[in-house]
């Protein structure tokens, strides 16, 4: 088993650091959702960096595939030959929701039957998902490039409010989903090394944010509130870990140490969220505007 996370060699412990970088759409969206944020400047900051990690598993998929083990120059043609089917089939994804969705969407909507859009969105998805599968990317990584792309379309307003009724129940399954990855047998063993990996984490990562918060001239309270937010891990964690394992970068022991650590960072973002609120509460300035002043003449 791992003992400590501070020997890892270079390739794990790469791995491992771009997939504590990530956060959790999930999580930040459910909150920004729960706070009625998500339509202000703060929350329209979150889900943009959100988005674009979220887009960066892209390119970590490809390092993934460059940085394990090699053998032979066969070994690295098939490497560039991988990253090559798996950019061209995002690429032909995207292409073929820039030029394809309005139209097919155009025809469902002129049909008597109600209802038809949410089957075609759930179809688009479902595609987009096996189209990254094939292409030798994740089916979560299809999903989520399904979604910016149906976020794109001319109906996208008509779309969204027909899968509203199904969005707790969705995100109900992911959570359950997540839950059932924690391999308690792992956490058991090396229960020592997960806390102190999830303590240290969290921490480091909120330092992080906070910092860049505050050196694009958020403010203090803005800062600590997007540390709270953004200090978990995320769900493509878990893509970029099966990745890493399929390569050979990662063992199954260590790829769910890393797991678990993820997973209870996510569990830990309330209390993170809770424990901001109350060590650093909102100070709002009375306005004094219509009020005179006292005056000692």
């Amino acid at each position: 088993g791992v003992g400590t996370l501070a020997g890892l060699p270079h390739p794990v412990a790469f791995v491992g650091a771009m997939g504590f970088v990530l956060s959790s759409t999930a999580i930040a969206v459910q909150v920004l959702d729960e706070q009625g944020k998500t339509s202000t400047p703060y929350g329209q900051r979150i889900v943009s960096i959100l988005l674009l990690e979220d887009l960066a598993i892209v390119p970590l998929l490809a390092l993934v595939a460059f940085v394990g083990p090699a053998t032979s120059d066969s070994d690295d043609a098939s490497r560039w030959m991988t990253v090559g089917i798996a950019i061209g089939s995002l690429a032909a994804l995207l292409a073929a929701g820039r030029w394809l969705l309005n139209p097919m969407f155009r025809s469902r909507a002129g049909a008597p039957a109600r209802g038809v859009m949410t089957p075609a969105a759930l179809l688009v998805v479902r595609g987009a998902a096996l189209a990254m599968e094939l292409g030798g990317l994740s089916m979560a990584l299809g999903a989520f490039v399904a979604g910016v792309l149906l976020s794109e379309s001319s109906f996208r307003h008509q779309l969204e409010a027909d899968i509203e009724p199904f969005r707790g129940i969705l995100l109900g399954l992911f959570f359950m989903g997540v839950g059932m990855s924690l391999d308690l047998s792992i956490f058991a063993r090396e229960w020592q090394v997960i806390v102190a990996g999830v303590a240290g984490y969290m921490s480091l990562k909120a330092i992080g944010i906070y910092a860049v918060a505050r050196a694009f001239k958020g403010s203090h309270i803005e800062a600590i509130r997007r540390a709270a937010v953004l200090a978990q891990g995320g769900e493509f964690a878990f893509v970029l870990y099966s990745a890493a394992g399929a390569a050979g970068i990662l063992d199954v022991n260590t790829s769910a140490i890393f797991t678990a650590i993820v997973i209870l960072s996510m569990a830990l973002t309330p209390l993170a969220l809770i424990a901001s609120r109350k060590l650093f509460p909102n100070r709002k300035e009375v306005s004094m505007e219509g009020i005179e002043r006292a005056s000692s003449a």
